[in-house]
């Protein structure tokens, strides 16, 4: 089911079938790194990742990670979405792709639809983020998509710390 479209872009809802797409994204040294190890080392984990997170969320809160595919060829280049986490009050803005897909504007499009159908859509006033403090490539699109830094968090206890990015708001004069 195709959540969302770009000129370039095409977000649709995962399913089981995209397993070995989940398998292989989950394990780029990059996103062990900057996101984390989701202990996906099997198309069974893969598959159980997606029914546990993705599918999960789309049923519990309408929404989720998405799929994003090249609208051209259909290959699958990363994920995209929105997720609401139980250690953070709003919703917020993620994505990830293949390294190979770096640095061609892939990450601000997918993000920037995603956010403006969180808007229209769902009808969420504030969409934030949360990054790696040394993810720099993602802390410049969460910036350029307009969001700016606003604390040090945490998602769980014994996790390490995050940077929080948020919309500015302009204070009134």
């Amino acid at each position: 089911m195709n959540v969302v479209e770009t000129d370039r872009l095409v977000l649709r809802r995962l399913s089981i079938d995209d397993d070995e797409f989940i398998l292989e994204l989950l394990n780029e040294p990059s996103f062990l790194r900057f996101i984390g190890d989701k202990g996906v080392r099997t198309l069974d984990d893969a598959r159980d990742y997606i029914l546990k997170g993705p599918v999960d969320s789309y049923e519990r809160f309408g929404f989720g990670l998405y799929l994003t595919l090249l609208k051209a060829s259909g290959v699958p280049i990363g994920i995209c979405g929105l997720l609401k986490r139980e250690s953070l009050k709003d919703v917020d803005v993620g994505f990830a792709f293949l390294p190979q897909f770096w640095s061609r504007g892939y990450a601000f499009e997918s993000a920037s639809a995603v956010m403006a159908y969180g808007k229209s859509a769902l009808a969420l006033n504030r969409i934030v983020a949360v990054t790696n403090p040394d993810n720099h490539g993602s802390i410049r699109v969460l910036e350029k998509l307009g969001l700016s830094f606003e604390k040090m968090v945490r998602l769980s206890e014994d996790g390490p710390e995050i940077k929080l990015f948020a919309p500015m708001v302009l204070e009134s004069l």
